[in-house]
Formats: structure tokens, sequence, C-alpha cells
């Protein structure tokens, strides 16, 4: 008896996916009937590629319909797999393409982590050009974005994109689902070039514990051996009474988001725009963040029109203490880094503060001061600080003490 299933999007309007319908049966081969509208250039690609899919994963007899709309090879062969997995429930092979060089640098736990744009990870066509806006990350999204009838789709898919397609150096992260779902999607996602892993709703830290338990289970059943970063996001207001505990439950923690839409839900109110309702919450992660030593993440703005809404936004982020926005459309990514990118003011001052820093400590001074005021070790460091960013944002040339003077008034 036949075992039949089927995947993906079909439709004139589907843009970069296809759609596959596969039939298992007891005999008559591998059989293929394709329509692309590509077909004329990759039609006999597409179908070579359906038949080497099949051996991967053990198929030798199947019917295989494929109505494509464009799909790149990776999309093609998640779908495949997907189709044959939902066919029969036993197969357990893969069909992996190789791995690009793209998709083998790691990462870092301290970098600029100013904007991270959210992908629903069941929709190929956002991905392969995603990379071109410069987000600082991706975020390939197996939760909310997806229906739960998608999520095994949606799991075959970002898979195939953390080892396939070039993010033009933005940090590779997914945001997995709750509890022991989320544990699951662990397993396609670990040995695949992943960099950070965002948990959801994170209300206490045995939920870190178990994200990473299983994460650490993983790389070594592979062999692997760098570091996958997690960022907790914090989205309901037990998440939030206990913002330190949750930033520091784990060394592999490198930031901590807050997510105000379940927040506001959780205690009854409306999300707006003066954002008075999560004040206390938005502090609670900033202070539980920096007292933990990683990064605050601010929520997303969900206007994607309002450009001027999404600068006051950023600028009242940034004031708090916030250095990271999430965004759900490219064009805001421009926006939010060049609000949290320090001022010329801002860096034109902390670059003062900073040479006559290392003025006072070349003269075995103390105290620094600047003419009349006393400079206090905090104002320092946060100069120093400011100057940093403005290095890695590019307004300020590595070497911009060979530019600038030497500095007046130092003094005990």
């Amino acid at each position: 008896m036949a075992m039949t299933a089927e995947v993906g999007r079909r439709g004139s309007r589907v843009r970069s996916d296809c759609w596959i319908g596969v039939a298992l049966r007891d005999a008559g081969g591998i059989e293929v009937a394709l329509t692309s509208k590509v077909a004329g250039m990759y039609g006999q690609t597409i179908r070579e590629q359906i038949e080497r899919g099949c051996e991967a994963l053990g198929i030798e007899n199947a019917a295989v319909t494929v109505e494509d709309q464009g799909a790149l090879p990776f999309s093609i062969a998640a779908r495949l797999e997907a189709a044959v997995k939902r066919a029969d429930g036993r197969i357990a092979g893969e069909y992996l393409l190789p791995v690009s060089e793209s998709g083998t640098c790691g990462s870092e736990r301290e970098r600029l982590r100013r904007s991270r744009l959210y992908l629903p990870g069941n929709e190929p066509k956002f991905f392969v050009n995603a990379g071109l806006h410069q987000p600082d990350g991706l975020i390939l999204d197996l939760e909310d974005s997806v229906a739960p009838t998608q999520k095994d789709a949606a799991r075959v898919l970002v898979r195939n994109a953390l080892r396939a397609v070039d993010f033009y150096g933005a940090e590779r992260m997914v945001r997995i689902n709750q509890g022991d779902l989320g544990l699951d999607d662990l397993n396609w996602i670990v040995p695949h070039n992943v960099h950070l892993i965002l948990i959801p709703k994170v209300e206490h830290p045995r939920q870190v514990d178990r994200v990473q338990n299983r994460i650490e289970e993983i790389q070594r059943a592979c062999g692997l051996k760098d570091p996958i970063w997690l960022m907790p996001i914090i989205e309901s207001a037990k998440g939030a009474w206990r913002a330190f505990e949750i930033a520091a439950a784990a060394s592999t923690i490198v930031g901590v988001a807050v997510g105000l839409e379940d927040y506001t839900a959780d205690i009854g109110v409306q999300r707006t725009l003066e954002g008075r309702e999560s004040f206390w919450a938005r502090s609670q992660v900033i202070n539980g963040a920096r007292a933990a030593g990683v990064q605050p993440i601010d929520t997303v703005f969900s206007d994607v029109a309002d450009m001027a809404g999404l600068r006051a936004s950023v600028l009242e982020a940034k004031s708090l203490g916030f250095v990271g926005k999430g965004c759900i459309h490219p064009r805001q990514i421009a926006v939010v880094h060049e609000a949290f990118a320090p001022r010329e003011d801002e860096i034109a001052w902390a670059q003062t503060i900073v040479l006559a820093f290392e003025e006072a400590e070349r003269n075995g001074l103390g105290v620094v001061s600047l003419g009349s005021k006393m400079i206090d070790p905090p104002v320092v460091k946060r100069a120093l600080t400011t100057v940093e960013t403005a290095v890695m944002v590019q307004k300020l040339d590595a070497d911009w003490r060979e530019d600038v003077g030497g500095c007046n008034d130092v003094g005990a």
C-alpha cells in the first residue's frame, strides 16, 4: 500500500520555493513528474537532485511530483526530505548538501548585536538575500512565525540554510520552540553551523540548563568543540522577576532579550508606544544582563512603516542601556544601526577623556582632570566603551590616536 505525503507551497504567486508530493511504493523505481518555471534550463538538474535525494534517504521506489517556482537546491532538498519523512516516519536518513565555505566560520562572544532580523523558518524566499541587508544577526525562526503543522518542514529548511546559504558575515541564529519541542529542534541545528540559539519565554534558569545540557550532548556525539552561544528571551512577569538568575544561568549566554508582546499580554495590559507599562520589565532585563556581564537586547518595533517611531524607540532603548533591538523587516536595520551608533559629539568627548586618562597613566597620576573637572573611573570606562563602539561601527579609525593631538590640562 502506498504511503503519501506532501510538503511546501504551490501556486503561481509562490517565489523561490516548491511543492513536493511523494508516494512511496513497493516497486517501480523512482519516477519524477516535474513542472517548473525554469524547466528549460534546470529541469534535468532538478530531476537528478530528486533521484540523488531519494537514494540518500534510502528510498528505492517512489512517485515524486514536483511543482517548482524557482526553488534553490537547499530548498528542494529540504522539501523532499520532509515529504518522505511525513510519508514514512520510520525513515531516519538525511539528505545533506555540502556545507558552503561561508558557513564554516564561528562567532565571538563579544560582537555587535545591534540588529537581529527575524526570518520565518518555513519561508526560504527570505533566506537567500537576507545577509545583503547587513544585519548583525539573522534569526531563522522555528517558533511563533511557523504554524504548528509546518514545524517539521521548517526544521529541515533551517538546517539546510545553515549549511548552504551565504549570510554575508551575519551571526547565524535560530529561535527554537518551547519545551521538549525546542529540545528536539536542537538535533536539527546544533551539528550544522549555528552560532547562537534563542530560547523563547524563559521563566526559570532550569529552562536554560536543559537547552545547554542537550547542546553539549549533541556536540559530544558529533565531535564538535566550537561554542554555541545562548540568548534567553524574557517574555513574562515570572521571567522578568528572575532576569539576573536567567542571565547568569550558563557561561555560554551572551545576551538576554525582552519580548514585550507576550509580556504585556501576560500582565493584562495593552502595549503602547510610550512603554510605561513595560518599563519595569525592561529595567529588570537591562540590570539582570549587565549584572551577569552579558548584552541586554530590546524588543522588536512592530510598525515597519514608521521609521521615525523606530528611531525614537531605538534612542530610548539606548538611553536605558540596551545595546540591540530585534528587527522584523530589512528596512529597519539601517535605522537601528544609525541610532545605536555613538554621536559625533559623544565620540569627540570620549576621545578627549581616553587621551587624558592615558596621559595620566603615563605620568603615574591616580586622578584624571580636564580643566577644572575631575574625571572619575566610571566616566573613563564609559568613554572607552564609546570609543571601542565607534571603531566597531567604523565611525572611528582603529588608529585614531595618530590623528588626534595631545591632551592639555592633564594633572593630579
